[in-house]
């Protein structure tokens, strides 16, 4: 929830999305910095397996801001406010979109979510190395709790070594919410993956465990192909918040 200095022609992402009639509301302003490190919000409900979130302001703000940017790359709008009205434009999309087109139009979403400049910045002073993999986990579960739910780092092995670039998102909010396996892989997983790589130039592999809904987030990895990625061999939970139709995308990419 974290441009480009890749030429677009070379982009490996799918088509543009044909829009043109759709509306496009107009989309907040971009966030730069935040200075402050936000705190944790987030209790269990009286159903343990359920986690209830307090979102504090800069979760708030977060929050607005992404679900804003979805709504102007689609052209769909959210009666919802908070974390429920970007759950909804994300189900919407889900519904009217193929999963090509849903990745397509996240990545887009990000684009307008994250400022150009700083991204080029950050992309050029921290090329991959031991630092930027261990930077990107550690500031993953500082800023983007409100996105995934909390979450920590974790040693792995890198190239013979061990290196603290793993972010063990311990259960999704995203999924938890949308109870989805299509819209995790296709409104997060991939375009998540191919946004880092083009963005800031770090491969970056996310491994949804769809059992007990957490994550790994492994900086520094090449993702498989969706033809040999096990994410896209599970079939969708049976309480499925979304349509017919789009179960049937469920698991394909």
């Amino acid at each position: 929830m974290v441009v480009t200095l890749v030429n677009q022609s070379r982009s490996p992402l799918p088509p543009r999305v044909d829009r043109r009639n759709m509306h496009k509301p107009r989309h907040s302003p971009f966030i730069s910095y935040v200075l402050t490190k936000p705190t944790t919000n987030i209790e269990t409900s009286t159903d343990e397996s359920k986690n209830v979130y307090k979102d504090n302001w800069y979760d708030r703000l977060a929050i607005n801001h992404i679900s804003k940017n979805l709504q102007a790359s689609t052209g769909l709008g959210s009666s919802k406010r908070g974390y429920d009205g970007f759950v909804e434009a994300a189900t919407m999309a889900s519904k009217l979109l193929t999963p090509t087109e849903q990745q397509k139009i996240v990545i887009e979403t990000l684009d307008m979510a994250f400022p150009r400049p700083i991204l080029n910045l950050i992309r050029t002073l921290m090329p991959q190395s031991r630092f930027a993999r261990e930077f990107f986990a550690v500031f993953t579960t500082i800023f983007f709790v409100w996105l995934v739910g909390p979450c920590e780092v974790k040693e792995s092995e890198f190239e013979g070594r061990k290196e603290k670039n793993v972010v063990l998102v311990k259960k999704c909010r995203f999924l938890e919410e949308t109870n989805c396996v299509g819209m995790c892989t296709n409104l997060c997983k991939m375009p998540s993956q191919a946004f880092i790589q083009e963005s800031l130039g770090m491969p970056t592999t996310m491994v949804p465990n769809f059992e007990d809904m957490s994550c790994e987030m492994i900086f520094g990895q090449q993702p498989p192909p969706p033809t040999s990625d096990p994410a896209f061999t599970q079939p969708c939970y049976k309480l499925c918040k979304a349509t017919r139709r789009h179960q049937k995308n469920c698991t394909t990419s």
